[in-house]
């Protein structure tokens, strides 16, 4: 079997901009992955990166061999080493798109492929419902309610985004100095959405590495009397001395890994052990196998996985089937709330399927969901044979 066509859509949806990528083969099998570069700046060169990448490694090779492929990836292309997020999150949308194939072929879940079912239910939390909407405290309190009369009983928000509601579409300062009135303002947001959901719900708080280290801190303090699950990208996760000076500085649980990539960016992350849950994004670092090894990394280290998952409903699929296989999953993310064009990329969305906040692991082949053509064909961007 060989690799005849690789076709790369970027998907318009009016909120997030999926990047899909879809190998085809002479055996007419296909797949499907997603790089998960469409909340931010990069969809079009990542759509870029995964047409070059194909042409110059893909097409003609057989499917079957996916380490084999990636390793040329890493290796055969000089800026695998050390790479970042367009280069991985092209690599991680074909890499996924050969899972995809491969699980079809064999007529079995992706997850099997990697040992089998550890987990059969998956909890989730409801993302992407305080972004761009919550002006005051109160703003998050009525909209955290509604995710929680929704069926949730898991949620994250982004209390910094309080003070400016477009904070989030154009604003990502590392080592911005907060004020004290920010930071007042972020705290009341997650006190007003704890007393709004009660304390059988849980919260994720997440600042995006948006201030200096010492404010970061003073949110996390504050913040910890409202007993959120985790404090997310606390601070830019390169800078392993400031990521060393909060962990000495708090109480919360730390989780982040959205920015890094490979297991090796991941390494001293975990030795020395600066998070309690650790999120590599499936879309970004290298593909769904590269998360399963960190996430096998993070369980010899005693830290929890949690699947940083922003994106559109084929990044789902692939962090399902990560769920489904880890020992050390925790909970998993997914966007509820965006535009229905969004979920009509694949013939099901697996994000429609919650049941009070729980997803059943499919039994379906491969990734288990199928792109829908006649949705997604006016969005193709790229063609390589």
């Amino acid at each position: 079997m060989k690799i005849t066509e690789v076709r790369v859509y970027v998907v318009e949806t009016k909120a997030m901009r999926p990047v899909i990528a879809e190998v085809m083969t002479d055996e007419g099998y296909t797949g499907a992955g997603e790089a998960s570069v469409g909340f931010g700046t990069g969809c079009y060169a990542a759509a870029a990166m995964i047409y070059e990448l194909a042409g110059a490694h893909l097409i003609g090779k057989n499917p079957e061999n996916i380490n084999a492929v990636w390793s040329e990836f890493y290796y055969g292309t000089f800026w695998g080493k050390g790479a970042g997020v367009i280069f991985y999150s092209a690599v991680s949308a074909l890499e996924q798109a050969l899972w995809d194939i491969k699980g079809k072929v064999l007529g079995v879940p992706v997850y099997q492929l990697l040992g089998g079912v550890c987990n059969t239910e998956l909890k989730v939390y409801a993302n992407g419902w305080s972004e761009g909407v919550c002006e005051t405290a109160q703003d998050f309190a009525r909209r955290a309610e509604k995710v929680a009369e929704d069926g949730y009983d898991a949620m994250k928000l982004y209390p910094l985004s309080i003070v400016d509601p477009v904070r989030h579409l154009n604003v990502h300062h590392i080592g911005r100095n907060l004020s004290k009135e920010t930071i007042e303002k972020s705290v009341l947001a997650v006190k007003e959405t704890r007393r709004a959901v009660g304390d059988d719900i849980d919260i994720m708080v997440d600042v995006t590495a948006e201030g200096a280290p010492s404010d970061m801190i003073k949110i996390a303090n504050a913040a910890a009397a409202y007993n959120p699950v985790w404090y997310e990208e606390a601070t830019d996760p390169f800078d392993i001395d400031a990521m060393l000076q909060i962990r000495k500085s708090v109480s919360v649980p730390l989780a982040a890994g959205e920015r890094l990539y490979t297991r090796y960016g991941f390494k001293r992350l975990m030795e020395k052990r600066l998070v309690d849950i650790v999120q590599p994004d499936p879309g970004t670092c290298g593909g769904l196998m590269e998360a399963f090894r960190i996430a096998s990394m993070a369980e010899a280290y005693q830290i929890k996985f949690a699947p940083h998952n922003c994106g559109g409903p084929v990044l789902t699929a692939v962090a399902i089937q990560l769920a489904a296989c880890t020992g050390n999953f925790f909970i998993l993310e997914i966007f509820p709330y965006e535009p229905e064009l969004h979920y009509e990329i694949v013939n099901h969305a697996f994000e429609k399927e919650v049941c009070h906040g729980r997803l059943t692991v499919p039994k379906l082949p491969g990734l288990g969901v199928e792109l829908v053509h006649s949705v997604i064909h006016p969005f193709l961007v790229y063609t390589v044979k």
